[in-house]
């Protein structure tokens, strides 16, 4: 036999002896990591269901596989070191464990961040009549929450990368030449930069809020999601408009629900000069009393213009929100049109026109005069 299988034969049993020390000191320990989780998360769950808040308990349950997965690359972190393994193998194996610890201490940052935003979005319900503090938490809860995942899905990024030596030695270089890499990275990244900074902006100064009513590029519609780096309309015909952020920074656009999600709707009808308005007026009260949709805050109807064929009456009614509004505006220029054909027909409008007739000749001559053969004006010319 050769010496080359003498020598693998002679090491066998140390090798072997070796991985079986190195299998059963990271396999108890991922065990071990395993029990101590369970055991610590067991009391916490219990100690959670004591507390007069749901916070612990949503974040101890929401948490539980990330917490397991860091728990145990944090044992094999610690052992790793004391397993009786040769190099490289040893070198990769610690390389695997460092981005294994890393990813899930960033998965575990993740997850809670995605649970304090559940829980706080909870507690601030929108299909109230008067959502507008709702729609402030909303919007600075999810604008501020998904900055905070994009961080520390950055960071983990780096970290990982970070554990590779060619990596570290191209970030030293770039270090080094930090001027002219930033204009170029920051050049090539400027629509992505300038909409992140748009959303922290929005975050704090609030233009728009999570189910605003908004007028953008002539659609009408609603906020329906602030991402962080666009935001999507519900148009009322169920189409998405996506707006980047900047858009919200940089243009102007129409936010009926700035303040309050209270509403006035006009109503236009036009109609004859004969129309006597102060029936109208008592019909418009009449019907807004009779619709549910109307708040009772305002009614008022008034001649806006007078034409040279009708007057232009135009009635002002209030609602609790914008959808109502549009359905109450619907209704009352309904009724009211109903209203003018039943009492009033002949005031619709009309096209008026006036016939004269004249008993004055239009020639200068009538058929008593007598024309001639010989009459001048029939000769021909050649």
């Amino acid at each position: 036999m050769s010496p080359f299988f003498n020598s693998i034969l002679a090491q066998a049993p140390s090798a072997l002896s070796s991985a079986m020390k190195s299998f059963v000191l990271l396999g108890g320990g991922t065990v071990g990591a395993i029990v101590v989780h369970g055991v610590l998360y067991h009391f916490a769950v219990e100690f959670a269901k004591r507390t007069h808040t749901d916070v612990d308990s949503l974040l101890f349950k929401n948490t539980r596989n990330s917490a397991r997965s860091a728990f145990v690359f944090l044992a094999l972190q610690l052992l790793t070191p004391l397993a009786p393994i040769a190099e490289p193998l040893a070198g990769i194996l610690r390389h695997g464990v460092a981005i294994g610890l890393i990813a899930s201490l960033t998965w575990l940052v993740i997850r809670a961040i995605g649970v304090i935003d559940d829980m706080i979005l909870s507690r601030h319900p929108l299909d109230v009549r008067d959502n507008l503090r709702a729609r402030q938490v909303h919007t600075r809860t999810r604008l501020l929450s998904r900055s905070l995942v994009i961080i520390a899905s950055t960071v983990g990024v780096a970290a990982v990368l970070m554990t590779f030596e060619d990596v570290r030695v191209a970030g030293r270089t770039l270090l080094y030449s930090a001027g002219v890499a930033g204009l170029l990275i920051g050049f090539a990244a400027r629509a992505t930069i300038s909409n992140l900074i748009a959303g922290v902006q929005l975050a704090l100064t609030q233009p728009i809020r999570i189910d605003d009513v908004v007028i953008v590029e002539g659609e009408w519609g609603w906020i329906e999601e602030i991402r962080s780096t666009f935001v999507i309309v519900k148009i009322w015909d169920d189409r998405r408009l996506v707006v980047p952020l900047q858009y919200f920074i940089d243009q102007p656009f129409q936010n009926w629900t700035r303040r309050t999600a209270d509403l006035v709707g006009s109503v236009f009808v036009h109609a004859d000069y004969r129309l006597p308005v102060q029936r109208v007026r008592d019909e418009l009260e009449r019907i807004v009393k009779e619709c549910e949709e109307w708040d009772g805050r305002v009614c008022v109807l008034q001649v806006t213009n007078a034409g040279e064929r009708t007057i232009e009456l135009r009635a002002l009614v209030s609602a609790a929100d914008s959808p109502t509004c549009w359905d109450l505006r619907c209704k009352v220029r309904e009724k009211l049109v109903g209203f003018l054909q039943s009492e009033f027909p002949e005031c619709l409008p009309r096209v008026r026109a006036e016939m004269e007739s004249s008993e004055k000749p239009t020639a200068d001559y009538t058929h008593k005069d007598d024309i001639g053969a010989t009459d001048v004006s029939l000769r021909r010319y050649p």
